[in-house]
């Protein structure tokens, strides 16, 4: 069983994203270098564990729960036989779209595990922000203006095509929420689910939610994942946003996603 002690980290970006080499997680994993992959999420926010073609669906769900409640989406499948674990394909326009994850639930997913089955043979990076950042470099009195601010969170239009309710997809979050862990500020809205302010029209709320989606998504403030099949990435959908870049041709992409349940955002 591999110790932490065999764990190569590596920063990708000056913003967040670390490569971690040195263990198969279709093996068993012990504590301490379990507890050394959390270490290194909780510090770059994005990591992608190289190397795990082997790792069965039963090896994903195993690792996944190991870092808390698996989240069953409410409207997207899972793949037959696997609850929990979605399949990942062609780029749409929910998915090249800067976003957190599901952030219209009342809890939305705290991270997610992602991992490359079937790859183009170019294109379809991903994109990842970090969203503590871009609230950092707001003025003073814009982040004072925020921290007392909600916003209003639906679901998309596969929420309508499932038969829910827009009640039952709507929700309300503050705009700058705290992580659980690490204390860190981050900007809490996304062009997917973010319709307005709490107490604002969507007119008068669209100018400044896009100065904030423009501003998370500086180029400084990203990292671009280049996928090999059998990377394992795993995001903190607190912090960050991330978008697919659309540029694989129609070819083949197959990634098997699996959510971690998060807690209500404060």
């Amino acid at each position: 069983m591999p110790t932490a002690v065999e764990l190569d980290v590596r920063r990708q970006a000056g913003a967040l994203g670390a490569l971690i080499t040195g263990v198969d997680l279709s093996r068993p994993v012990g504590d301490d270098t379990f507890n050394a992959i959390q270490d290194a999420f909780h510090e770059h926010m994005v990591v992608c564990i190289r190397g795990q073609a082997a790792m069965t669906p039963e090896d994903q769900l195993a690792f996944a729960a190991r870092w808390g409640e698996i989240s069953i989406h409410p409207y997207v499948p899972s793949i037959d036989g696997y609850p929990g674990i979605m399949r990942i394909y062609d780029p749409n326009p929910v998915t090249v779209t800067w976003h957190a994850d599901t952030t219209h639930a009342a809890r939305p997913p705290a991270l997610t595990l992602l991992l490359a089955r079937v790859l183009p043979p170019y294109g379809g990076d991903t994109m990842f922000a970090n969203a503590a950042l871009a609230y950092d470099h707001l003025s003073d009195g814009l982040r004072s203006s925020l921290d007392g601010m909600r916003a209003v969170h639906q679901g998309t239009e596969l929420a309508a095509s499932a038969g829910l309710d827009q009640q039952a997809v709507t929700t309300t979050h503050p705009v700058v929420r705290t992580h659980p862990v690490t204390g860190r500020r981050a900007l809490f809205v996304n062009g997917n689910y973010t319709s307005h302010f709490e107490g604002w029209t969507p007119d008068e709320s669209a100018p400044l939610l896009a100065y904030l989606y423009a501003q998370i998504a500086r180029p400084e403030l990203t990292y671009r994942h280049r996928w090999e099949v059998g990377d394992l990435i795993i995001w903190d959908n607190r912090c960050t946003q991330h978008a697919v870049v659309g540029d694989t041709g129609g070819a083949e992409r197959t990634l098997h996603r699996v959510t971690i349940a998060g807690d209500v955002p404060y």
